[in-house]
């Protein structure tokens, strides 16, 4: 075994590249299941099974009910929270890999149950809610593996490489679904749901060939085999491992961090103990896993094929490609800006620059019928992708990192699971209420993500533990905004785009909705 090359003066194995990038698989994981449901909920033979069609057999009559199309999207999201919080301790008993292989396993019985339902819409919820379990567990263990178990000097870019296998899967269900959608019968998204399980089994099987996190093996007395693994991480040879001033120097570290992890073990209540801002940093990881669901990128990648539909768009899956396609390609260039210009100064730039695409989007498509001006339309399409360029910049894997640097080691995995679970929460109330939300404000929800993102980074006295009450000037309350914004749409109808009540009128002939 032989150093792939040097960082810093010091000896970086292929293994430690190898590690990072099929431990992200999890992401991909993540990512794929993800971007694939936007599609799937667009495909006939889903729509002829699991929608309310008025006339049998005919897909184009088929709709879902926002409170159906909510659950199926956004069941996932509730699954991911629960994993989330147990993915931490799992990782914790069982270890690194075997946990991930575990969650591995709960992933493709959530596919299975998917994939095996014919006409029950709830069961395709459940699936989703089971392999949820799976990827919320997964997106706790898999970045602390990485952060625990990759090579300090370059554990900042193969942490983000968890960020960059999300945007990859996401990209490639998108792929997946186009390829397939024309295929006879249920083949159509059981092709797309089904493959999941080759991406779970890659990751399960393939992540006992890699080496175990080194802190976890100290902290059970296994300091020979936290040794094997360094060397491993490093390209050094085994027996040379022992006395090498590398792998001295790190595993005397790790000792201690040991030692010191268990005479003051935290508990879950220590994780909110002002004491060496503990309390600042777990709000902290939580308020930013929060921020990044409120951006507003999932909108685009859970409903991103209805939204440009709507728009007019005769192929609205190739739009779908090229957002992904954006997505992925930007974040190689994030992982570039954060090790180039650090953490903070990305995020600030970035949230003002999604916030004033976000602007352009929704003042497009509330101004104009996008559906009649081509223009119009394509004006959106491109606001979506410099929206998405700037997430994938910034926001994206720079959330990630940050969750793996910032807290200490004794209260770090409870940590991590409260802000990952954070993001889930999160997640799932944007993918439950965005059809609700769209039906009743249409494109003006791009206002939504935008005025809050941009206004609470300018606000000088919006810290991250009172980001949960902040409100915009002229409100004395988050609840006060939110009693004055419902009193006054009670005050007049608000209307999508207008599409939905021309077809209305059309269909009665009348000038009334």
């Amino acid at each position: 075994m032989a150093a792939m090359f040097y960082f810093r003066g010091l000896p970086i194995g292929w293994v430690a590249i190898m590690l990072a990038l099929l431990a992200s698989m999890g992401g991909f994981i993540f990512g794929y299941d993800t971007g694939q449901i936007s599609d799937i909920v667009l495909m006939d033979d889903f729509l002829l099974r699991f929608a309310t069609c008025s006339t049998p057999g005919d897909a184009a009559t088929c709709t879902f009910s926002t409170v159906r199309e909510g659950l199926i999207v956004s069941l996932l999201s509730i699954g991911t929270l629960v994993g989330a919080l147990l993915g931490a301790p799992v990782a914790d008993f069982l270890g690194r890999r075997r946990a991930i292989s575990v969650e591995c396993l709960v992933f493709i019985i959530g596919v299975i149950v998917q994939i095996c339902s014919s006409h029950v819409w709830q069961q395709v919820a459940v699936g989703r809610f089971i392999g949820g379990l799976g990827v919320g567990a997964l997106s706790a263990a898999v970045p602390m593996y990485q952060a625990e178990a990759a090579p300090a000097q370059i554990r900042g870019t193969l942490t983000a490489t968890f960020q960059l296998f999300i945007t990859f899967g996401i990209l490639v269900a998108y792929c997946i679904a186009i390829g397939t959608r024309n295929t006879p019968g249920s083949g159509s998204w059981r092709i797309v749901v089904g493959i999941g399980i080759l991406w779970a089994l890659i990751l399960g099987i393939g992540i006992f060939f890699m080496p175990e996190s080194p802190r976890w093996l100290a902290a059970h007395g296994r300091i020979e085999d936290a040794q094997k693994s360094l060397a491993r991480t490093r390209g050094l040879p085994e027996e040379e491992a022992k006395g090498h001033y590398i792998i001295l120097r790190e595993v005397e570290e790790i000792k201690y961090s040991v030692q010191y992890e268990k005479q003051s073990r935290g508990g879950w209540i220590d994780c909110f103990r002002p004491k060496n801002k503990t309390l600042y940093r777990t709000l902290l990881g939580m308020s930013l896993q929060s921020l990044q669901q409120l951006t507003g990128a999932n909108y685009f990648f859970y409903y991103g094929a209805s939204v440009f539909k709507a728009v007019g768009l005769q192929d609205s899956f190739v739009t779908q490609i090229i957002l992904g396609a954006v997505n992925f390609v930007c974040t190689f260039g994030g992982m570039y800006v954060l090790e180039r210009f650090g953490r903070r100064k990305p995020l600030i730039i970035g949230g003002i620059w999604q916030s004033a695409w976000l602007f352009v989007f929704a003042s497009a498509g509330t101004a104009v019928d996008p559906t009649t001006h081509h223009g119009i339309g394509t004006l959106m399409i491109v606001s979506a992708c410099m929206f998405i360029l700037g997430y994938a910049m910034t926001w994206a894997p720079g959330v990630w990192i940050l969750i793996g640097e910032t807290f200490p080691t004794r209260t770090r995995a409870k940590q991590s699971s409260l802000s990952t679970a954070s993001n889930w929460v999160w997640n799932f109330l944007l993918a439950f209420f965005t059809p609700f939300i769209s039906s009743a404000i249409g494109y003006r929800y791009g206002f939504v993500f935008a005025e809050n993102v941009d206004m609470m980074y300018t606000d000088p006295d919006c810290k991250p533990w009172t980001s949960s009450e902040w409100a915009p000037s002229g409100f004395t309350s988050r609840r006060d905004l939110i009693e004055k914004t419902r009193a006054a749409e009670a005050q007049k109808p608000l209307v999508s785009n207008g599409v939905e009540e021309d077809r209305i009128e059309k269909r009665s002939g009348s000038s009334e909705v």
